[in-house]
């Protein structure tokens, strides 16, 4: 089995939207608050790692050597083994769908993502992660315990930037769900890459080997190889057409009336900004961040926020630090820890963008990239997710732990 996943699974961005209108009376929250215990994680307060000494020289902070992981970490780990047959035993009750309009009481509306329900709960919004798994514009499978690891990873990056940016985060009643402030939001991907790689339509390497040299306003040298470092970080913003993603100039942005200059400017240097400290956080960790997305939206009190997700394996892609510079060297592609696996396997097996019916995911892909999720998380954090199987159906346990957070909102 471990040559066989060696050998096939190493050869962002699901966009959704909270909300388009901003309710009369939406309460300013200054931080996160949760409604139920979450794991204590290590916390990064410094956006940089240069601090001035007492006579005034700069002088670096003792670095740690990061770790040098490998696929053998992804493959033979003990924890792998620990979580395997959780996830084996999950494949057939995964959160595929939900209605807690049936459940919870106060809901008004749903709308159905390609990951996550957002339901409109008056001044709040409750946004379900479910396990759908979504690539090229379209659901592909869905993989156990990912929402919730989804979930948790944003919580976590949430808790961690919020030196960078406000969030619209309230609370998280349940390991799927949080439950979010009402926002304007920005129609607007803020999609920053690192690096020239990338499979689907919008993404860099697809772009630049089609000749491409301006794309979203960067001007691109000639010579670029695939999955070669950039020279400095960049911004590709997109915008949703009908049923997938657009590439945008800024000035497109500014002039059809998406955001004004002020806003695009505040929310691109959040982006950089966040995607920095990304890149220095999984380093530490003996991770590349290789490129993902953010999205934005005005709170009622006119501040900019930052929504959805953040740094998670659907909205990022992540490779592995230490065999990155001799894999590029040799025309290998990078060992990735991410889904981007999976989907070079529906782009060999199938067409993803133009066939009606795909062939269904192999188990041993879906298990693998259950792992792969847990195992982003868990060297991340440093905290060991909780993925115990329960007796209880997933959405039955959704619908109780909401309509508790929401009662208690209601009576502030």
């Amino acid at each position: 089995m471990a040559q066989c996943v060696r050998s096939t699974l190493n050869p962002s961005r699901t966009p959704q939207s909270f909300t388009r209108t901003v309710p009369a009376k939406t309460p300013a929250f200054a931080s996160v608050s949760f409604l139920r215990t979450l794991p204590e994680f290590k916390i990064y307060t410094k956006p940089c790692s240069l601090v001035m000494s007492c006579q005034g020289k700069v002088q670096s902070q003792q670095e740690q050597q990061p770790p040098q992981l490998s696929l053998d970490d992804l493959v033979t780990s003990n924890r792998k083994g620990e979580v395997l047959g959780t996830i084996q035993d999950s494949l057939s009750n995964c959160l595929s769908d939900t209605n807690l309009l049936e459940t919870v009481p106060g809901l008004k509306s749903r709308i159905k993502g390609k990951v996550r329900d957002i339901y409109d709960a008056g001044d709040y919004l409750v946004l379900v992660t479910t396990d759908r798994l979504s690539a090229f514009d379209r659901n592909l499978a869905s993989i156990p315990f990912k929402g919730q690891v989804l979930n948790e990873t944003s919580l976590w990056w949430f808790k961690n930037t919020q030196h960078i940016t406000p969030n619209a985060i309230v609370s998280s009643p349940d390991r799927n769900v949080v439950i979010a402030k009402k926002c304007s939001v920005f129609p607007i991907e803020f999609v920053v890459r690192g690096y020239v790689t990338g499979s689907t339509d919008t993404s860099l390497w697809t772009v630049y080997k089609k000749g491409v040299r301006n794309y979203c306003g960067n001007v691109l040298s000639d010579g670029l190889v695939k999955n070669q470092k950039l020279p400095a970080n960049i911004l590709t913003p997109t915008t949703k057409a009908e049923d997938h993603d657009v590439p945008i100039t800024p000035n497109e942005i500014v002039e059809g009336g998406f955001m004004t200059q002020a806003e695009f400017d505040e929310a691109s240097m959040k982006a950089l900004s966040l995607f920095e400290f990304g890149q220095r956080v999984a380093k530490e960790h003996g991770l590349i961040l290789v490129d993902t997305k953010y999205e934005f939206g005005r709170s009622s009190d006119g501040s900019i926020l930052l929504i959805d997700e953040i740094h998670t394996p659907d909205s990022s892609r992540y490779w592995l630090a230490g065999s990155y510079e001799e894999r590029f060297q040799k025309g290998l592609e990078p060992e990735n820890v991410d889904k981007e696996f999976i989907r070079l396997w529906f782009k060999e097996n199938c067409n993803p963008y133009e066939d009606e019916v795909l062939p269904a995911a192999p188990a041993e892909l879906v298990t693998e990239l259950a792992w792969r999720y847990i195992f982003l998380y868990e060297t991340i954090t440093g905290s060991r997710i909780d993925i115990l199987p329960t007796q209880e159906p997933i959405h039955d346990r959704i619908s109780r732990n909401t309509s508790q957070a929401l009662s208690s909102l209601r009576q502030l």
